[in-house]
């Protein structure tokens, strides 16, 4: 375990869902003891993830399903902040060509946005999610918006995206053809970018000094994390390890080997902080 953080100074948490709270839909182990943990102390938490492809209620309902009981303004995904995003900058009621599954479409449409089904109509901007049913037809179309001055906004840059199958593409590799076609490059709302670390940040109401981000990869959760101002956790229950943090030259503040272990030295601290003042 890599040490260089006070974790009883902490006041709040940001916490990563896919590899460091769920292996694809399985809790990873110390799941329920983090939670706990949480409630016991009063320590506010975000839960935050890059994938656009499902909803903040899809997320709340798998927590619940294990018992965990979060609100839904302490979960963001990437597709979500898009929605901020956009809001904040075009305005509800502009038009959008949107490549994404029917969780980002349906947060657009239920914001106020018109959704353009091809390039016919001229649109503010061409939106990009991951899309499991990406066609030639939805590449074209996008381009020629892109080609005729709409702006492109990417949920999140991940080329890949884990599945039982294997590594398949995600939003980021749609992006790169697109930039690759037009020239036009994305603006990420999405990890490791600020946005969504912003909008958390937002959310939890501390300063970032106060807040720590917990994740499973370096590019995205710990790199983001810094950019922002935040302290910054890795669990190697996911895609980086000891042996990566060396390898991509990014070191976290605190590495644990998983949800017990950060909540057993999380415990360890609080206790010798108290031994100290006695």
């Amino acid at each position: 375990m890599r040490q260089a953080l006070d974790l009883g100074e902490l006041e709040a948490l940001i916490l990563d869902i896919d590899g460091t709270l769920f292996w694809g839909d399985s809790p990873v182990p110390g799941f329920h003891r983090l939670f706990a943990f949480l409630s016991a102390h009063r320590v506010p938490f975000i839960v935050v993830s890059n994938n656009a492809t499902r909803s903040p209620a899809a997320y709340q309902q798998k927590l619940a399903n294990l018992g965990v009981s979060v609100g839904s303004e302490h979960i963001l995904t990437a597709g979500a902040a898009t929605v901020s995003y956009l809001l904040r900058t075009l305005g509800s009621g502009a038009r959008l060509y949107v490549i994404g599954e029917a969780a980002l479409r349906d947060a657009l449409e239920e914001a106020g946005f018109v959704l353009g089904e091809d390039a016919a109509e001229p649109v503010e901007a061409v939106v990009v999610g991951g899309d499991s049913a990406l066609t030639y037809e939805k590449l074209k179309n996008a381009a020629l918006l892109l080609q005729r001055g709409a702006r492109l906004v990417g949920t999140n840059p991940d080329v890949l995206c884990p599945t039982e199958e294997g590594l398949v593409p995600e939003a980021g590799t749609t992006l790169a053809a697109l930039q690759a076609a037009t020239g036009v490059g994305p603006t990420i709302i999405g990890k490791p970018e600020g946005f969504l670390f912003e909008l958390a940040i937002e959310r939890l109401g501390k300063a970032p000094d106060q807040i720590a981000i917990v994740g499973d990869r370096l590019e995205t959760d710990i790199v983001g994390g810094r950019r922002v101002g935040l302290k910054t956790i890795l669990t190697t229950t996911g895609v980086d390890s000891e042996t990566t943090i060396l390898q991509k030259g990014t070191a976290p503040d605190l590495v644990v080997g998983g949800l017990d272990a950060l909540v057993d030295f999380w415990q360890l601290q609080l206790e010798e902080g108290i031994d100290e003042r006695s």
